[in-house]
């Protein structure tokens, strides 16, 4: 199965897209995210793209602070480039948001993780990153199980503007680094490739 579109109106705001974003009736168990002002509905993620991950989630977990969280269903808002995203982890502080209950800005994130599927791999490569960068998150690791040449991990950092800068890649059965405040190296020999 694949993503759906929901038109809008080209002249809508933010604020009203949020709002039809909150109050619409999704199917359950979907994914549901706006990717630069378009509503998409994704099928939840299959079982082997959870695998890769549960499997980065629990490295995380032996080292960050006791104030941070791991999130796998939380929603980050950029404003900026009409994005309101879901990625497979965010890493982020625990604190608690009065603004909305469905979900925290994405200037928040100290880390994000998207794992590619089939389907929508091209907003993992680029319009989600371009997003990430614009909220000025400091890492994105893109676990690109379709890539062109085979599945990778890549790690972007030092966003400027729209665009992150790659630090280091991986292909699958190679170690990938993942800097200060992390220090965690992972072993994506860990990862399900298809």
């Amino acid at each position: 199965m694949s993503a759906l579109t929901v038109s809008q109106e080209p002249d809508q705001n933010w604020d009203d897209l949020v709002r039809f974003w909150e109050e619409m009736e999704w199917p359950e168990g979907s994914k549901v995210e706006i990717i630069e002002g378009i509503i998409t509905v994704s099928p939840a993620p299959a079982y082997r793209h959870n695998l890769i991950a549960e499997s980065i989630q629990r490295r995380l977990y032996s080292l960050i602070p006791p104030d941070w969280g791991i999130f796998q269903t939380l929603a980050i808002a950029v404003p900026s480039r009409m994005g309101m995203l879901i990625p497979d982890l965010v890493v982020a502080p625990r604190r608690d948001h009065t603004e909305s209950d469905t979900h925290i800005p994405a200037a928040l994130a100290e880390l994000v993780v998207e794992v590619t599927s089939k389907s929508n791999a091209r907003d993992d490569r680029v319009g989600k990153p371009a997003a990430y960068a614009a909220a000025g998150i400091p890492l994105y690791l893109l676990v690109d199980r379709w890539a062109p040449d085979g599945p990778t991990a890549t790690l972007y950092g030092e966003p400027k503007d729209d665009v992150y800068r790659p630090l280091s890649t991986a292909k699958f059965g190679e170690p990938i680094k993942l800097p200060a405040p992390f220090d965690l190296v992972i072993d994506t020999s860990e990862f399900p490739e298809t």
